[in-house]
């Protein structure tokens, strides 16, 4: 007589052949592959990054809001001032950036996310070709300022070459977003006096240049009022910097 609850020796074995081929081949229920080596890599990878943007450029929280600036008001000056920091006692630093010859469409992605006030300064031989990338910047809150027209180093210059390097960059932003810029950078930070006459008389109300830079061999420590010139590969990392040392990142405009 046959027992119902024990399977004959040949189901019996049969079983143990499927159990062993499952615990080899890993199995699958009905209607879904064999988990294999590709299945298994697949199930191991890392998901995509969620959550808050700052989580994204590797920030352990938001920036803190900076505070709300107090501007001195000072009449025009023959001569614009050169400034490499803000007077403030804001735990706030400036970010810079030149030229415009580097377009990530991810720094606009950056400015927008994490609503960085930034100030960039343009060169029109440089970033003339692309002026629709810096109009998506401007949209999205960063503050366009004069790098020259042709990126000439400006100290030495007769004053009509120096005007023409500052004035005609101020017409061509003028002309392609309806603004003239406050702010003058000049290239490789050389001036002089007759920059400095130039620039007022362009409009311009302060020459800014620069109290560090984002490289690891600055060893410079930051302090509230610097100004910073930077470039959009290692805007993460000086965030985290500046997070670190208790700081957050200031309008610039808004400060002079």
């Amino acid at each position: 007589m046959r027992h119902r609850g024990r399977p004959s020796a040949p189901t019996a074995l049969a079983l143990v052949a499927a159990l062993t081929g499952c615990a080899l081949t890993a199995c699958a229920p009905a209607g879904e592959p064999a988990a294999g080596p590709a299945a298994t890599r697949a199930r191991s990878a890392p998901a995509p990054a969620t959550g808050p943007p700052y989580r994204r450029w590797g920030l352990k929280s938001p920036l803190a809001p900076a505070p709300a600036p107090t501007r001195p008001k000072s009449p025009p000056r023959p001569l614009s001032p050169v400034l490499d920091r803000v007077s403030t006692s804001d735990r706030v630093v400036f970010l810079t950036y030149d030229d415009g010859a580097e377009r990530d469409p991810q720094f606009v992605d950056m400015v927008r996310e994490l609503r960085l006030p930034v100030s960039v300064f343009v060169t029109d031989s440089v970033a003339g070709p692309a002026y629709a990338h810096f109009a998506r910047l401007r949209e999205v809150g960063a503050d366009l300022q004069n790098h020259t027209l042709d990126h000439a180093a400006l100290r030495g210059l007769p004053y009509a070459g120096q005007r023409a390097e500052i004035c005609g960059q101020q017409h061509k932003l003028n002309a392609r977003f309806g603004l003239r810029p406050r702010l003058l950078r000049p290239p490789y930070g050389a001036y002089d006096t007759t920059t400095r006459r130039a620039a007022a008389d362009c409009g311009i109300t302060a020459i800014i240049l620069w109290r560090a830079s984002a490289d690891p061999e600055d060893p410079h420590r930051l302090h509230p009022g610097d100004i910073l010139a930077t470039t959009p590969d290692r805007t993460p990392s000086l965030l985290r910097q500046i997070q670190r040392q208790h700081l957050t990142v200031g309008k610039l405009e808004d400060y002079l």
